[in-house]
């Protein structure tokens, strides 16, 4: 129990320093904040949840010693809150069968276990991004329209102080970034959760710790309500008001959520494409980097959902060869 104890602490004092290390304003810290969830979700995954809490306690009340309560406030939802819950979650499991004693009198195998769907995690991921992002805007006022007004004024600001002068083509650029950043921001905080995740369980497994089977990352699929649920926040999206900030919002998380459910469908498809670990490290690259490609894996997302091109691509494959 001390060792867990001063793990989960260790876990603790090096996100809070990687979270910290933004103050610096280095270019490396950037890279730091990003990875700043890892130590707790490894700690979560590794040592469990209670691990993970207290970890994120220990980071939260250092920083709010440090730098202040709104900084701590800030941490624990990006980094400490979803490290816990995340890391909980996938190793949250049930056994499903219970395997008959062996007549022998050996010791029978272990049950089959049933882990929790990494469609619900990713739908867990759009809650955090949703939720921070609201947490970012709603300071800048209360509704969509004085949200942007507020964004649009600093944005102009920060051109004019590096001796942009103003013109209409650059109030139309900053107007298309604008409307852009709801969306950029949940996308940045889920492409942060998930990477993340994926580091720490592959860290987990690399070191023992993980104590279940690896995700099959292909068979990743959001439950189907989820579909319903998009639609209503796109409609609600052009409400105007605090609802109309909201739903937007919403509407990135959800859509974000079929882009990372597009992946999937990207690893299924190219089963049998040649080179194919090389495409895909080129195609993980790009979408890391860069941002609109994220809108092609949006649409094979959505596509899969209403077409099922997984379950079609898989029913026209061979079945597989009985071993020998």
């Amino acid at each position: 129990m001390i060792a867990n104890i001063a793990i989960a602490i260790a876990a603790g004092c090096a996100s809070a320093l990687m979270y910290a290390s933004v103050i610096s304003r280095v270019r490396v810290s950037l890279a730091l904040l990003y990875l700043a969830p890892l130590p707790l979700m490894v700690a979560s995954i590794g040592w469990g949840p209670l691990a993970g809490a207290i970890g994120g306690i220990a980071a939260a009340c250092g920083i709010a010693l440090l730098f202040g309560l709104p900084y701590a406030i800030s941490y624990v939802l990006m980094a400490a809150l979803p490290a816990w819950w995340l890391g909980h979650l996938i190793m949250l499991g049930r056994p499903v069968a219970n395997a008959a004693p062996a007549g022998n009198g050996a010791t029978p195998a272990p049950p089959a276990m049933e882990w929790y769907p990494t469609g619900r995690l990713l739908l867990w991921i759009a809650g955090f991004g949703f939720v921070t992002t609201l947490a970012a805007l709603l300071p800048l006022g209360t509704d969509a329209a004085e949200v942007a007004a507020s964004m649009r004024e600093g944005l102009l600001a920060a051109l004019k102080a590096r001796g942009l002068e103003a013109s209409a083509d650059m109030a139309r650029v900053v107007n298309l970034l604008v409307a852009a950043v709801p969306a950029f921001m949940v996308m940045g905080i889920m492409k942060m959760l998930t990477v993340n995740l994926w580091l720490a369980g592959k860290i987990a497994k690399t070191s023992g710790r993980l104590n279940r089977s690896w995700p099959d990352i292909r068979g990743t699929t959001l439950p189907p309500m989820t579909m319903v649920a998009l639609c209503v926040a796109l409609a609600f999206s052009f409400s105007g008001g605090t609802l109309s900030l909201v739903a937007q919002v919403a509407s990135s998380a959800l859509l974000m959520a079929y882009a990372l459910t597009g992946f999937a469908v990207l690893h299924t498809l190219t089963l049998a494409a040649p080179g194919r670990a090389v495409w895909l490290g080129i195609t993980y690259v790009v979408m890391l980097t860069l941002i609109w490609p994220v809108l092609v894996m949006v649409v094979l997302g959505l596509a899969d959902a209403m077409f099922g091109f997984r379950e079609r691509f898989m029913r026209g494959r061979p079945p597989p060869l009985p071993a020998s």
